[in-house]
């Protein structure tokens, strides 16, 4: 195994139509979540990945996990949970904005997460643990798997691979940033957006964001800047890497999964911190080519085409 996440996916209902939900009467199924995202985008550029999670004894949960084992990711250890529900996640459009998004993951089965559902031996044959902060806020039991994987992870020679992903709907920001800081303590590769830095650590500037989380310990810092690129740096070097232009993104959600996804293949493939920059940028810019969380993350002769690093002859 090459890669092992974990985390809540739950069953996305995207609407057909723009304007409030009362309006809107048919939605197209598909999944949402970080962690699934970042598994599915790996799987389609060739790597071997497992995802686990804890799903309802429902249709929801047999549908996640259906859906994410067609990509190619590995989910023998997701648990089944009898007593709580699979989370559901509804979006509202309107033109030329993002989404509003309202869950319903409270109680869910994944937020009941203990440690007793963590397959030790199972992240011990990963090279990379890959964790964000949304599973950090959905319970303090799941808070508490997360701490005690990434610690075994650590204690193993496993890699930490960390997305804070702040979401401020699930808890504050006064309850968000002590716990987020105190994983970042312990993350070896770390992945902050601007705005993630403006709440963390109170700078929006790369330079700054990079050197305040390597001063904690981490090895590599790769800051997010959207359609600028991303400024990555270690200890003894660091550098912007400039972002693909997309004219007309049809959504941005999962752009920072997919990026996240491409670093780290990046990584796996001894990339110079260059070559795993232009890759992650590649593979958060076609991620935003297509409607949905996760359905354009691309394969990886799709996104050699789109570097043009590949000759792509279309007829």
């Amino acid at each position: 195994m090459e890669i092992v996440t974990f985390g809540e996916s739950m069953v996305l209902f995207n609407p057909d139509t723009t304007g409030p939900l009362r309006y809107v009467h048919n939605f197209n199924k598909s999944i949402a979540g970080a962690e699934s995202n970042v598994a599915i985008a790996l799987a389609r550029l060739g790597h071997h990945v497992g995802w686990f999670s804890k799903i309802g004894d429902d249709e929801f949960g047999r549908y996640i996990k259906a859906i994410i084992r067609g990509e190619g990711v590995d989910v023998s250890r997701v648990v089944t949970d009898p007593h709580n529900n699979t989370g559901l996640l509804f979006k509202e459009r309107f033109a030329h904005v993002n989404p509003n998004v309202y869950y319903y993951r409270k109680n869910s089965a994944a937020s009941n997460m203990v440690i007793k559902d963590l397959d030790f031996d199972y992240i011990k044959s990963s090279k990379i643990l890959h964790v964000t902060g949304i599973t950090l806020a959905l319970s303090p039991s799941a808070r508490e798997t997360v701490f005690k994987a990434v610690e075994f992870a650590k204690a193993n020679n496993v890699l930490v691979s960390f997305d804070p992903n702040i979401r401020l709907k699930l808890w504050r920001i006064e309850e968000a940033r002590p716990t987020l800081l105190e994983m970042a303590k312990l993350a070896d590769i770390i992945f902050p957006g601007q705005d993630e830095g403006r709440l963390l650590l109170g700078t929006e500037d790369p330079k700054e964001i990079a050197r305040e989380f390597l001063d904690m310990g981490c090895k590599i810092v790769a800051v997010k800047l959207g359609k600028e690129g991303c400024y990555l740096a270690k200890q003894e070097e660091d550098e912007f890497v400039t972002g693909y232009i997309v004219e007309k993104p049809e959504d941005t959600v999962g752009a920072g999964d997919g990026f996240a996804a491409g670093f780290l293949s990046g990584v796996l493939q001894n990339f110079s911190l260059r070559g795993c920059g232009q890759l992650a940028n590649a593979v958060g810019a076609m991620a935003t080519l297509v409607r949905g969380d996760m359905e354009g993350f691309p394969t990886l002769q799709q996104v050699q085409r789109f570097m043009g690093t590949e000759e792509y002859i279309d007829r």
